[in-house]
């Protein structure tokens, strides 16, 4: 058994399909939590939960990207904007008790993905601490909602782990005692500060890739099984499929579902020099743990 602990079945990219991905995942013994990026995505995800007994469930929260800070003009590009619909729907502002009442759905095990983005800014320094400002905002009510509820937070964090970490240790009160760095980019230092926070580490198909200062490998050496968590985060970082998978998917498949999890295991039971059964067998104890799955 597999939990591909970030997927977003709920996005338009699967609108065509979706009852037939899930069913072909839950009959390989592939679970799955579909994550919110806004109010509708996050809806969706319950919705699509609700639809099974086991195996599918739902967190909720606003992506820093989402949040409409009146300072940027987000422009994606023609490849990426095929699968872009309702998950970039833009809210001006966090609203809690809107949000506080679909986390009362008991398919809803986590708040997120929530967290600091800065991959698209504004050019200005004066407008760039506002929007950083913005966003930490957004994170910190986030964070307010998961404490209150009790639920576990999945971090997003693009290009921003430093200030992620200063606020986590500069607000202490509200710091999540439960938590996943969702898609793990950055270094071992890093790393280490979440590691002492206790937080579970994510990693996914971007593990395949080489991306400069940042060393996959070293990362996954250095986390430990018991904090290791898998995910596709699909539609998107499809993983490098081997030649059996491509026969059967075709030479062009580009979106990325949870079944491929499975290949993000593999990777890190070779880095790891243990079995794949091992990484099966404690990755999905711990999202069970964290995430209360049953």
């Amino acid at each position: 058994m597999l939990i591909d602990t970030h997927a977003h079945l709920n996005f338009a990219a699967f609108d065509k399909d979706r009852k037939e991905v899930i069913k072909k995942c839950l009959k390989n013994e592939v679970w799955m939590i579909n994550i919110g990026t806004n109010f509708e995505t996050s809806k969706e995800a319950i919705e699509i939960a609700k639809k099974y007994e086991k195996g599918v469930f739902a967190s909720i929260g606003l992506h820093p990207i989402n949040l409409d800070t009146g300072l940027i003009k987000i422009k994606f590009d023609e490849k990426e904007g095929s699968h872009f619909e309702k998950e970039f729907d833009f809210e001006k502002e966090f609203d809690f008790e809107k949000y506080k009442e679909l986390a009362k759905s008991e398919k809803v095990v986590a708040i997120g993905e929530v967290g600091l983005d800065y991959y698209y800014k504004p050019k200005t320094k004066r407008k760039l601490e506002l929007f950083k400002e913005k966003q930490k905002n957004l994170f910190l009510e986030q964070s307010k909602l998961a404490k209150e509820l009790n639920l576990p937070v999945i971090f997003h964090c693009r290009m921003a782990h430093d200030d992620l970490i200063k606020i986590l240790l500069d607000h202490s009160e509200i710091r999540p005692q439960m938590a996943v760095v969702h898609g793990f980019v950055g270094n071992l230092n890093q790393l280490e500060k979440y590691l002492e926070f206790r937080y579970f580490i994510g990693f996914n198909g971007i593990i395949f890739k080489k991306i400069e200062g940042i060393n996959f490998e070293e990362n996954i050496k250095n986390t430990p099984i018991e904090k290791i968590l898998i995910e596709t985060d699909c539609p998107y970082l499809t993983p490098l499929l081997p030649a059996e998978a491509l026969a059967k998917a075709g030479p062009l498949v580009t979106r990325n579902e949870p079944l491929f999890v499975k290949y993000i295991a593999e990777k890190i039971a070779k880095i790891k020099g243990v079995s794949f059964e091992k990484i099966a067998e404690m990755t999905t104890k711990n999202a069970k743990d964290l995430f209360k799955l049953v």
